[in-house]
Parts: structure tokens; C-alpha cells; sequence
């Protein structure tokens, strides 16, 4: 047997008031999206002028965009990169005394 479908009038304002919120919602949504302010460009990674950072006392943290490596003392620790990461050129991410 086929389902009836219903003509309520409440039903049918009822669906007619949950469709323009959606859309209503999903505009707004957008609005808000295309004139939200951008955050501010920030500043250019240092880059390290020697060739491994890592022999480098003046820098505590360098990274290639996929992982990042951290002095602690006298070791040093890395993270593990992303699966899908393409490594870029190793930078300095932060100085030595630096926060």
C-alpha cells in the first residue's frame, strides 16, 4: 500500500518555516564567510644559514612543514610527519632564547 501523503496545513507551514530557516541559515553562513575579516599575513619564517639546524645552537626550533624538531637541552626531539605531508625547505621556527 501506498503512503498517503498528508495536506495538514500546520504540516505543510511547519515544513515551509524549517526550509527557509535552512536557507536562511546556509546564506548567513556564507555572508559571513566572504566578509570576515583575513587574519593578518604573518612574517616569513627565518631561515637558517646553516645547512642543518640542528648543528645550529642558535636556532631551538626548525621545521620543513611537515615536522617539526625541538632542542631540549642537549637532545633533540622530532614529530612524526603527516601521511599525506610533502616537506618543504627546512626554516627556523624559533631562535634560541626566544619564547
Amino acid at each position: 500500500m501506498a503512503a498517503e501523503l498528508s495536506t495538514d496545513p500546520h504540516s505543510a507551514r511547519l515544513d515551509r518555516t524549517v526550509t527557509w530557516s535552512v536557507i536562511a541559515l546556509v546564506a548567513a553562513t556564507v555572508l559571513i564567510g566572504a566578509l570576515a575579516p583575513r587574519p593578518a599575513h604573518q612574517p616569513a619564517p627565518k631561515t637558517v644559514p646553516a645547512s642543518d639546524p640542528a648543528q645550529n645552537q642558535s636556532c631551538a626550533e626548525w621545521g620543513d612543514g611537515c615536522k617539526v624538531c625541538r632542542r631540549i637541552g642537549e637532545e633533540t626531539a622530532c614529530s612524526l610527519p603527516g601521511i599525506a605531508c610533502t616537506p618543504g625547505p627546512v626554516t627556523c621556527l624559533r631562535g634560541a632564547g626566544e619564547p
